[in-house]
């Protein structure tokens, strides 16, 4: 049996890492270096698969710095994610004088499932309004950082206990 220190990181692998997202321009997005590290298994969707990858092959103990392009981050911006809807619907959010909804508000829908689906007000019109569903950091460049902390094999059964 390999030594927990030698083991590489691959599909199915118990990770604990630190790790932080930020713009190319060196904006930090997000970031838990000043927190406990994050704990999951590679491939449960706690991660988007473009940083996923970047881990694929590494050991507790390294640290890694990629720029990622949007592709492999959270998308390019789809056209087909703007919506346009009749400002009817959204003429009590218009009107509302504690929080008028403006260019830049998020609103948030239903989708047919239930869950709720935010979009960003892009452009009101007299007749209509647009509404961006892209994710907020589509089509941007996003620089991946991560320290690996702990792998544990993916045929090993974790168990998590919060005290």
């Amino acid at each position: 049996m390999a030594s927990a220190a030698s083991l590489t990181i691959e599909a199915g692998s118990h990770i604990s890492l630190h790790f932080s997202l930020a713009l190319a321009n060196g904006e930090l997005i997000d970031s838990n270096f000043d927190q406990a590290p994050a704990c999951f298994r590679l491939g449960d969707g706690s991660m988007l698969p473009g940083f996923e990858q970047q881990l694929l092959g590494l050991k507790a103990g390294d640290e890694i710095e990629s720029l990622l392009p949007a592709q492999q981050a959270f998308g390019e911006v789809n056209p087909a994610n703007k919506h346009r809807f009749p400002i009817a619907k959204f003429k009590d959010l218009l009107e509302d004088d504690l929080i008028p909804t403006r260019v830049g508000s998020v609103v948030s829908f239903k989708d047919a499932g239930g869950f709720d689906l935010p979009g960003v007000v892009e452009e009101i019109y007299e007749s209509t309004v647009v509404v961006d569903f892209n994710h907020p950091l589509a089509g941007k460049e996003i620089v991946f950082k991560a320290c690996i902390e702990s792998v544990i094999a993916a045929d090993v059964e974790t168990v998590e206990i919060k005290v």
